[in-house]
């Protein structure tokens, strides 16, 4: 297969949906010869924050030095930005091969009947990351978790550390009504006898995660708590972190408050690794995290007025935004919205919407995508300024327009929105 045809082959995939077992990249990573157990892992679950902790680990182990595997979803602009080394992309052509082989053997597979069914997209994308990383002979590799996290296709591996970092309501559908239940399925990341770093729970939650470690025996390290840490306001949206009892100081590269308690996760996280894999420096761990770059996370891309793209997608993550999105001057504030039809659109909504001088709700190219029409139905008596422009591009020129000089625009609901926009913006 050559690059587009790769592409139409993860598309046809894509079809399948999504399912959850792992009964099928068992067998599949077998037959590619078991490229997960060529490397030491962190794996890495939760609701919200999970991508930005991969991230800030990533940024903090390659200041040692290190070839650090990094295998996070979604995508915002290229498929490539889901497997990387360090901060590279794998190139098309080595992707390409790749998944030439996993294809090859799925194949083989399904014709002897040793496959139940045909590998998702998520499968083959896992599949082709774990060998991109056994062949390149990383140091370890940070894997982010997909969904959940008993089931998921990352969670074949036995890493040396296991890290959660919060439980909330999202893919209930898949996970669960409940956090106590979607807790259960977060926990599933949790090994026996290796170290869990724990973020920030519901008692339901918490209990339901401590359980499982306690049956299987595995370490638990609550990251919050007991007045470990502090925070100063810096500006509008940096803040100072205080770690209470070391006495060290950081300030996180990604904007907002919770960019804060996401890199507390981190950095207990790397000293869980310092003490079972290799000594670890903290400066060189507080440079990791100031320095950090990760897309998409009230990510600024334009200034006068400021524009800034954020992934929330969920009733914590747009909490977690709105308190940034609260220190924007009420006059200026213009926000560009869209979102999946299986999220709680109101519940999001009623975050952000009443902040805003002016919404303006636009369509993402999902079939899973709300259409505008619906968003202002569920959405309308939270502002009596709700706008529907279709074109995301001309949504975010009439957002900037709206805004002024002066003015803030956010844009967010959902990554694949923030995709579009940063595809715009490259001239895509």
């Amino acid at each position: 297969m050559n690059y587009q045809e790769c592409l139409d082959y993860l598309d046809q995939a894509s079809k399948f949906g999504i399912k959850l077992g792992l009964e099928n990249i068992r067998t599949l990573l077998s037959e590619l010869g078991s490229p997960e157990s060529s490397f030491p892992s962190v794996i890495i679950a939760g609701t919200n924050g999970k991508g930005s902790v991969c991230a800030m680990v990533q940024s903090c182990l390659e200041r040692h030095g290190f070839r650090v595997g990094l295998y996070t979803s979604p995508h915002l602009v290229k498929i490539e930005e889901r497997i990387r080394i360090n901060r590279t992309l794998i190139p098309e052509e080595a992707f390409c091969k790749l998944l030439n082989l996993v294809r090859e053997k799925e194949e083989a597979l399904r014709k002897k009947g040793k496959l139940s069914f045909p590998p998702t997209y998520f499968e083959i994308l896992t599949c082709a990351g774990f060998l991109y990383f056994a062949r390149e002979k990383v140091d370890i590799a940070v894997l982010e978790v997909g969904m959940g996290g008993r089931l998921d296709a990352t969670n074949v591996v036995n890493p040396l550390v296991s890290v959660i970092t919060t439980v909330s309501l999202d893919h209930q559908e898949y996970l669960g009504r409940t956090k106590a239940m979607i807790a259960a399925e977060k926990a599933g990341v949790i090994k026996p006898g290796t170290p869990v770093v724990c973020g920030q729970f519901s008692p339901a939650a918490k209990k339901v995660i401590e359980a499982k470690a306690i049956e299987l025996q595995a370490p638990v390290i609550r990251v919050f708590g007991r007045g470990k840490w502090a925070r100063e306001r810096q500006s509008s949206s940096t803040y100072i972190f205080y770690h209470k009892q070391q006495k060290y100081v950081y300030r996180p590269g990604l904007i907002g408050e919770h960019q804060g308690r996401n890199a507390a996760i981190a950095i207990v996280a790397l000293d869980v690794l310092s003490e079972r894999w290799k000594p670890l420096d903290k400066q060189k761990i507080i440079a990791g995290i100031e320095n950090v770059v990760w897309e998409g996370r009230l990510e600024k891309v334009c200034e006068n007025p400021g524009v800034y793209l954020d992934g929330a997608h969920n009733e914590e993550g747009a909490k977690a935004v709105r308190r940034f999105w609260e220190e924007k001057p009420a006059e200026s504030r213009v926000l560009v919205f869209a979102i999946l039809k299986d999220k709680n659109v109101r519940k999001v909504a009623r975050q952000l919407f009443p902040l805003s001088r002016r919404v303006i709700l636009t369509s993402i190219p999902s079939s899973r995508a709300a259409r505008p029409e619906e968003v202002l139905a569920a959405t309308s008596s939270l502002n009596p300024r709700i706008t529907i422009e279709p074109d995301p591009r001309k949504a975010l020129q009439l957002g900037i327009k709206e805004a002024g000089p002066k003015g803030t625009v956010l844009v967010t609901g959902s990554l694949y929105l923030v995709g579009e926009i940063k595809r715009a913006l490259q001239g895509g």
